[in-house]
């Protein structure tokens, strides 16, 4: 079996990425020169401009506030130090490793073995477990969890996630904003009717286009995240165990919102569109480093 260097898999995933989110840009460039065709240029800035400042505008809050969100969203707790003695011993041993500030602690009642990580910046950022994964990992397997968790910190995943979003939401706008303009329009014109048709095909596909490269890179970071922490531990197998467990645990089902589900170690929601590696790649990937 070939090994892999945790280096070269966190390069390959950022390369990857970075790939993907110039294929959502080039998505948006393209819809905007279809519909600078199909209407006037003047009417291509104001639905650009409209989408682009309700974007920065979700952005912006949504950056500022994404661990509050998350947090509040779970129903999590504060972790006390005198309870969960092993969970704030682990996060301290892997921030002295990783050179990280000690981020906040949270509980989420929950059977399920998970975590989450969220917040702006390595100053502000929050680690969440469930009560599952305290009390069903080892200490290395919780290690390992916690370590992936600081990884996506560590490599502001939250920060990038954000700006897809941002641009996924971009283009969700602008495509309902041209969709629905089209009752307003009148056109003799056979050739701008050629672009309209080009318009509303591109603004039914290109939603789709995008939130399909925004899991995409989600998954890629996932792979990042799991290789920043086997850089942090050198120990892979605990990482590699923990997943074991999560693959044979009984599915139990926890009020997660979509929103926040993509932020979790492991796929919270059976329902939930593909944003997470299947458990079967990144065991193989772990046992190959």
């Amino acid at each position: 079996m070939e090994r892999i260097s945790f280096h070269d898999q966190i390069s390959r995933n950022k390369w990857k990425s970075f790939f993907l989110m110039l294929v959502i840009f080039s998505v948006i460039v393209l819809f905007g020169y279809v519909i600078s065709f199909a209407f006037e240029p003047g009417f291509f800035f104001i639905i650009m401009i409209i989408s682009i400042m309700i974007s920065l505008l979700y952005i912006w809050f949504s950056y500022y506030n994404s661990g509050k969100i998350a947090i509040a969203s779970v129903g999590a707790k504060e972790a006390s130090r005198q309870s969960h003695k092993q969970f704030y011993d682990l996060v301290e041993g892997l921030t002295i490793a990783s050179g990280l500030p000690m981020p906040k602690l949270y509980i989420m009642n929950s059977e399920q073995i998970n975590a989450f990580a969220s917040g702006r910046n390595p100053k502000n950022a929050v680690v969440c477990a469930t009560t599952g994964a305290l009390d069903k990992l080892d200490k290395r397997e919780l290690e390992g969890v916690l370590a992936h968790e600081l990884s996506h910190v560590a490599n502001f995943d939250i920060r990038y996630m954000t700006l897809v979003v941002g641009m996924v939401g971009m283009i969700a706008i602008a495509s309902e904003i041209f969709l629905r303009s089209l009752w307003f329009h009148n056109s003799n014109n056979n050739k701008n009717w050629i672009f309209i048709m080009a318009g509303i095909l591109m603004a039914i596909l290109a939603p789709i286009i995008v939130r399909l490269i925004q899991m995409a890179i989600s998954r890629k970071r996932e792979f990042g995240a799991d290789a920043t922490a086997v850089k942090f531990t050198r120990y892979p197998q605990g990482l590699i165990g923990a997943l074991k467990k999560i693959q044979k645990e009984k599915y139990v089902e926890k009020k997660v919102t979509k929103a926040v589900a993509p932020l979790f170690f492991s796929n919270p929601l059976k329902n939930l569109a593909s944003t997470h590696p299947p458990i079967e790649k990144r065991i193989e990937v772990l046992e190959r480093m």
